[in-house]
């Protein structure tokens, strides 16, 4: 069974937990922070503006945060594949859309990566040296300066307004106005209103994770500190570093849109690595792996070796 699998069900498992304790009334915390008794429903960002929103120090909201500093600098990012919702929904929406638009759109993804590849690839000698191909990645996107305005709209309004919007939020509020509808006839707009405002940022926002989430971009600001589980390239394996071919598979398939093999051209840096292991599943040499510990020497986004097509001498870029 291949990782997307096994995410699919952890991640459904947790989810189908947490919202039968929310149900039962047995306080596991949420998906963003998990809890118990007073910690519960508390998240990194639910921390922060509670905190802000009472104008006071809460000893359960500093644990917590503490709590998962540690586990991001230990996972990163992994959260965001291994336990978060929202991108099982965006698949299943993904199962709604007419599959001739699905393919075009894969098929254009795929082949714009491949061209990047290519077009690296045959630098050959110049990629050492004419800097062309590099693109400075910025430390701080979209995301840090929607998380910078979740934190003052909390200061200006005196509740977490974030709270209202976000999807993982959506989400068990849905599975408890259903509840209370079928189980105690408790009819109110908001049994519209909230799966309305999920199914819109589903369908509208698909770049919600990688621009929007705010939480995405807390695990960002400490996750470029985490070094374990780190993909990494064999270059002995690799098929462009063998053949000199463009592959880019393990870019197509990577939802936090990093190239791994060619990481001036991806939109995220391996500080966004979810660890979700589809770069591992992906390649057909099986040159990417994610050690624990890093062997000494090597990085996140290793030295490309690129065969230079009038010598076949490889340079290091």
């Amino acid at each position: 069974m291949d990782s997307k699998k096994i995410r699919t069900i952890v991640v459904v498992a947790v989810f189908a937990i947490m919202a039968i304790g929310l149900i039962a009334g047995i306080q596991f915390g949420t998906l963003s922070g998990f809890g118990w008794d007073t910690f519960s429903a508390i998240c990194p960002i639910g921390a922060f503006t509670t905190m802000l929103a009472t104008r006071t120090l809460l000893p359960r909201g500093v644990i917590s945060l503490i709590i998962m500093i540690a586990l991001i600098l230990i996972v990163g990012r992994a959260f965001c594949s291994w336990v978060c919702p929202v991108p099982v929904m965006q698949r299943i929406g993904n199962f709604f859309k007419r599959k001739s638009v699905k393919k075009a759109e894969d098929d254009a993804r795929a082949k714009e990566l491949r061209d990047i590849a290519t077009y690296e690839l045959s630098c050959g000698k110049k990629c050492a040296t004419c800097g062309g191909c590099k693109q400075e990645h910025p430390k701080l996107d979209s995301r840090h300066a929607i998380l910078g305005g979740a934190l003052a709209s909390t200061l200006i309004f005196g509740f977490p307004v974030f709270c209202l919007v976000c999807p993982i939020g959506l989400s068990f509020a849905t599975i408890i106005l259903v509840w209370r509808l079928f189980g105690a006839g408790d009819i109110t707009w908001s049994v519209i209103l909230v799966p309305a405002l999920l199914i819109f940022e589903l369908v509208f926002f698909r770049k919600w994770c990688g621009r929007i989430c705010p939480i995405g971009a807390f695990q960002n600001l400490f996750g470029r500190f985490a070094r374990p589980f780190r993909p990494q390239i064999d270059d002995k394996k690799c098929i462009e570093t063998t053949t000199g071919k463009a592959c880019s598979k393990c870019a197509i398939v990577c939802d936090a849109d990093i190239n791994l093999r060619h990481p001036a051209f991806g939109e995220h840096t391996l500080d966004d690595c979810t660890r979700c292991r589809a770069c591992v599943d992906v390649c057909p040499t099986h040159a990417i792996s994610m050690p624990f510990i890093a062997k000494k020497g090597a990085s996140g986004a290793p030295v490309m070796q690129v065969a230079d097509p009038l010598s076949g001498v490889k340079e290091g870029k």
